[in-house]
């Protein structure tokens, strides 16, 4: 595999993280209900479970 390949696999690699992580803000943007209308898990800060494990811990597990 030359370098030029190896380059391009990168490049296509971090597309494709910056694609998925623009959808995942995308989807929490929206508002809680129609997060949860479309299976959305709740985000970190709305989850009780989170929360209440920071709050006890000090850090979310």
């Amino acid at each position: 595999m030359s370098m030029f390949e190896s380059l391009g696999r990168y490049g296509v690699a971090i597309k494709h993280a910056h694609s998925r992580n623009k959808s995942i803000r995308a989807v929490n943007s929206l508002p809680v209900d129609i997060q949860k209308d479309i299976g959305w898990p709740a985000s970190p800060p709305n989850d009780p479970q989170a929360v209440l494990s920071q709050l006890l811990l000090g850090s979310a597990r």
